[in-house]
């Protein structure tokens, strides 16, 4: 079993609008089969529909079975995790619920020895956002079975969410060693950009790729290979992986809204949109329709209708603070709204004290006119020395606040060197900004 990767990568909490009725929906953390599991679907034919499918269908044989030997303690486990699955493919929490009775009957059945259970609580912890419960679950389980490659799995994500970066890189390797497949070398991947070692980062994707067991897998690695080269401002490969990842599954929605920033990047805004309105029909994650409402905004078009659905998606049951996505606090700071963006902001960073969170906290903080702080946050953010242009235009911003001239030129020439392309809105005030302090104005 695999996560969804932080920023969109990693294993990061995503608010989900539907359009219609506007249903928020929080997404699980697993990516693609599990393999000690519910089966996978055919590869030839590996989208999310047919995934739905297998695990459906698996789901319904085992409930038949259990009810025949209600006493399979291995069964309900298996049950519990697929319905974990269930939620991250269709993004609908409500099969949390059934999984979480069908894991726990998994340990009343077996309270001891049962490593599969505790994985699953784990998983399901952190599908709902509860990293340290994810934590407790995960260190039972490695202790219990320390051959699960899942249970490390679900270690390395929980100790990633809470900062704890020299735990979750044990944790990999550990995982590594046991099962070095596309979900463990994605999870190396990420580390190895938080540290910002991208040449590392890429070749562990690039691993990812190489043992990719079918469509999903491939074009998970596939999309971050892109996302990689995109955030080192190479838009000819980051669009050479996106349109690979698209001849397998066409109209994937996150591989749309990432073409769409290259398309952008390169002035295409006409298609960007396309791409953008595509992918949002789909699948109306926060990420993506913030891209949309940007890419409205740069092309002179109206951007209000996309932002009230954002705010409809926070202000609906199910977007508590524990489950605020990262990308909902950058919106309200940019949107004139401090005060929501601090207060959800603090209490994200409370539950996941990651550096993606702090770096958002500052970019919250600075919004509130509360710079001092932010500068610390902002700091911390980019502790481990992850090449963010983003999180380097948010600093110098503060700095710059702060009066500290050179600290700002010095951030703002650092985020057009990572990826000038970084942000269409952000981008163009960066080179001002350098311009200015260059004295250019």
């Amino acid at each position: 079993m695999h996560y969804l990767p932080v920023r969109r990568r990693w294993i990061r909490p995503v608010l989900v609008v539907a359009v219609a009725g506007v249903l928020l929906a929080g997404a699980g953390i697993l990516l693609g089969p599990l393999r000690d599991h519910a089966p996978a679907a055919d590869s030839s034919d590996n989208s999310a529909g047919s995934a739905t499918s297998a695990l459906d269908a698996f789901v319904s044989r085992t409930r038949t079975h259990l009810g025949e030997v209600p006493g399979d303690w291995q069964g309900w486990a298996s049950l519990g995790m697929a319905q974990v699955q269930l939620a991250r493919i269709t993004y609908d929490p409500s099969h949390y619920p059934a999984a979480e009775t069908a894991l726990r009957r998994s340990l009343k059945e077996q309270p001891t020895g049962n490593a599969a259970a505790l994985t699953g609580l784990g998983a399901l912890a952190a599908a709902r956002h509860d990293f340290r419960k994810a934590l407790s679950y995960a260190g039972r389980a490695v202790a219990t079975d320390t051959y699960s490659a899942d249970a490390y799995g679900v270690l390395t994500d929980a100790n990633v969410e809470l900062g704890r970066y020299d735990e979750a890189t044990d944790a990999v390797q550990r995982m590594l060693d046991l099962r070095p497949d596309t979900g463990s070398f994605g999870r190396a991947s990420y580390l190895f950009e938080l540290r910002g070692d991208l040449a590392q980062a890429t070749a562990m994707m690039h691993r990812a790729l190489d043992v990719a067991g079918g469509d999903a897998d491939a074009v998970f690695a596939l999309t971050h290979l892109g996302e990689l080269a995109f955030g080192a401002g190479d838009l000819a490969t980051a669009g050479d992986y996106y349109a690979q990842g698209l001849a397998r599954i066409p109209n994937q929605p996150t591989l749309l809204a990432d073409r769409a920033r290259v398309r952008a990047a390169r002035g295409d805004l006409t298609g960007a949109l396309t791409d953008l309105h595509a992918a949002t029909a789909i699948l109306p994650t926060v990420d993506h329709l913030l891209t949309l409402s940007d890419t409205l905004t740069a092309a002179g078009q109206p951007a209000a209708p996309v932002d009230q659905l954002i705010r409809a998606a926070a202000a609906l049951p199910g977007a508590t603070p524990a489950t605020t996505d990262i990308d909902l606090v950058l919106f309200y700071a940019e949107h004139g709204e401090p005060g929501p963006a601090v207060a959800k902001g603090k209490a994200l960073f409370a539950a996941r004290p990651s550096v993606t969170v702090e770096t958002a906290y500052a970019w919250a903080l600075h919004a509130a006119g509360r710079d001092r702080e932010a500068l610390t946050h902002a700091d911390r953010g980019l502790r481990l020395g992850t090449r963010d242009a983003r999180a380097h235009y948010q600093r110098a911003t503060i700095r710059l606040a702060l009066g500290d001239r050179p600290g700002a030129r010095k951030d703002f020439a650092a985020a057009l060197a990572i990826n000038p392309y970084f942000s269409l809105l952000h981008a163009p005030d960066a080179r001002k900004q350098l311009a200015r302090l260059d004295g250019a104005e």
